[in-house]
């Protein structure tokens, strides 16, 4: 790209043009690249000739038209980044697609944009598409758009066309509190007010040209003031270092900040932050750098994860309420399971319910519906398999949007609206990862008891129908372990329930969340001692074992299903047959060999 001799300066802003199929984008931004010379040398006099070979009209779109489906078909199929500058900044143009089979490209290549430009046709009007794509610039979070009624030489650069477009269309953007910021009557293929002022043509027109638009924009604000959120991409292990690498959404890091884990609420404080072929390592990262950090002490994290500050943790739950726009081939029913793709998240969900269906193109209510067929929208709730951690698009857009995946193709976009805690557990999270953040820590870590104990904590819950031993087995598991000088406890349901729980009533203790809650507590403090707890359950049902990993977390528990079902409920880390658990002494040694291959009895090599 050669240089113009503008003084450009200013930080690059990302531009999305979006508009019906032949409405004019490619032309525009042909017209926009030759206009402030940012073409290669000699690009426009190769498509000329080019097009006079071919005995065809030279067209600005023919600048852009690289790929042979597209010059095949005439329409714009993919998204792609095209540069220039004006003399107050660069820009980069994300050039979304407009037809309907392409409209999934248009939500990728939008989501990362700053302003928008959307073209109207003045000879068409306002169609279908344009309002979708309004829709959806309001799902991505746009404020800064513009809308370009193009091709005004068609009808005779009438101001009456104009005006008409502009009362519609401001009418639409207005039913969604939106507010383009100008209306800008332009010819992309004539060059009339795009970089030069259309006084000839449309004396009746006093406001901007595009470029004069474009520079009119505002930035992005800086993410750097909001919560620090930065996704885990992966963890890269080198010797003894662990990186813990991603991009910084929002907020910004330092050494010795302490962090959170989200959903899995494990912490930890960091010792470096990482960077390559620097002559000195960083002492912080912020909003939009690429970096990494190692930890002080060895934790588990993995891909999916997202990192804040322990006073400033995102949301986590199962269930939250959020606008949908689809675009599959099947419809988007409740019930039926997608995977849900959320910063570097990606589990299975369901519709659990429509609150409101709505036509995309019209913004009608769709009255007593549980699914919406292709380019509707939905106000909805959705459920996923296991927690996910997010925002509110709100608060941090980037860890507030997400896609719909069905059968391996991206069917939708949404944005997270609402959460209120619907569900003992949600409420019971909350209370944790308070109770977590607020937490006083001794000077002796869990690492040192490990090293001490030769093994990590736990809680092991033996599951099953009364009478199958579990009893037993808890006992003698106890006993073995702490003969091999293991840290070992029996914590029965029953004490629990005669000592902190001693205050609730019969029908409290029956409702188990409360007295789930309690066993929990005394639980985790056992673990944060650095115990194995021993337990059996015959009361708690697969949410109230939910209850239990939210409590006892980051250490895990570990379930021990003794049963004769060929499908046992749950996903138990194991299961034992009662055939098998009668055998006391040969239960024992599974169970123990087990928990060594779990990595929770380590020996005392345990390493810190």
């Amino acid at each position: 790209m050669r240089e113009n001799g503008n003084t450009t300066s200013g930080k690059l802003m990302r531009l999305v043009i979006v508009g019906h199929v032949d409405h004019g984008k490619s032309t525009l931004v042909g017209r926009l690249l030759s206009d402030t010379d940012s073409l290669p040398d000699g690009k426009v006099e190769f498509v000329q000739d080019i097009c006079d070979q071919q005995g065809k009209e030279f067209e600005f779109a023919f600048l852009l038209d690289a790929l042979e489906e597209e010059q095949e078909q005439g329409i714009t199929i993919d998204t792609s980044q095209i540069f220039f500058k004006t003399e107050k900044r660069p820009y980069c143009i994300i050039d979304a697609p407009g037809h309907k089979e392409f409209l999934k490209n248009m939500v990728t290549g939008a989501a990362s944009a700053e302003a928008a430009l959307l073209l109207i046709d003045a000879n068409e009007g306002v169609q279908e598409q344009s309002r979708r794509h309004g829709y959806i610039l309001r799902l991505l979070g746009l404020t800064e758009v513009a809308v370009v009624v193009n091709k005004m030489d068609l009808v005779g650069y009438k101001q009456e066309v104009f005006d008409k477009i502009k009362d519609e269309y401001t009418q639409f953007l207005g039913s969604m509190e939106v507010k383009a910021k100008e209306f800008i009557p332009v010819s992309a293929k004539l060059g009339v007010n795009i970089a030069k002022s259309a006084k000839e043509e449309m004396s009746w027109y006093d406001g901007p040209t595009v470029l004069e638009m474009v520079d009119r924009f505002a930035s992005k604000a800086s993410q750097v003031n909001r919560p620090f959120r930065m996704p885990v991409q992966d963890v890269y292990k080198f010797d003894l270092r662990r990186i813990i690498a991603g991009r910084v959404e929002s907020g910004r890091v330092k050494v010795g900040d302490e962090i959170v884990f989200s959903p899995s609420n494990k912490r930890g404080t960091i010792q470096s932050i990482e960077a390559w072929n620097v002559p000195e390592l960083p002492a912080s990262a912020e909003a939009d750098d690429s970096t990494g950090f190692t930890l002080t002490e060895q934790i588990f994290v993995e891909r999916g994860e997202i990192a804040s500050l322990v006073d400033e943790s995102p949301i986590v739950t199962t269930t939250f309420e959020a606008n949908v726009f689809w675009m599959g081939k099947n419809r988007l029913e409740k019930g039926k399971t997608y995977y849900l793709k959320l910063t570097t998240q990606n589990v299975e969900c369901e519709v659990a319910e429509f609150k409101r269906a709505i036509d995309a193109s019209t913004l009608e209510t769709l009255a007593n519906q549980d699914y919406i067929n292709r380019n509707d929208v939905a106000e909805l709730v959705l459920k996923t398999r296991q927690p996910v951690a997010f925002d509110l698009f709100g608060t941090v857009a980037e860890t507030g949007r997400f896609v719909l995946v069905d059968e391996y193709d991206v069917c939708g976009g949404g944005i997270i609206t609402h959460y209120t805690p619907m569900t003992d557990v949600d409420r019971l999270r909350d209370e944790t990862r308070f109770r977590d953040s607020h937490w006083v820590q001794g000077n002796v870590t869990s690492e040192m008891r490990a090293y001490r104990n030769g093994h990590l904590p736990a809680l092991i819950l033996f599951t099953g129908k009364p009478g199958v031993g579990k009893a037993q087995l808890a006992q003698s598991l106890e006993e073995k372990l702490f003969h091999q000088n293991f840290q070992s406890y029996l914590l029965d349901g029953r004490n629990v329930q005669l000592s902190v729980a001693a205050d609730l009533k019969p029908d409290q203790i029956r409702q188990t969340h409360e007295s789930v809650r309690r066993f929990g507590e005394v639980a985790k403090l056992f673990t944060d001692a650095g115990h194995v707890v021993i337990s059996t359950s015959n009361i708690f049902n697969q949410e109230d074992h939910s209850s239990l990993d939210l409590l006892v977390a980051p250490n895990p528990v570990i379930e021990i299903q003794v049963t004769n079902d060929a499908n046992p409920k749950g996903v138990p880390q194991m299961v034992m047959t009662i055939d098998e658990a009668r055998q006391v002494d040969k239960a024992v040694e599974r169970i123990v060999n087990h928990l060594k291959e779990e990595k929770i009895l380590v020996g005392h090599n345990y390493s810190i």
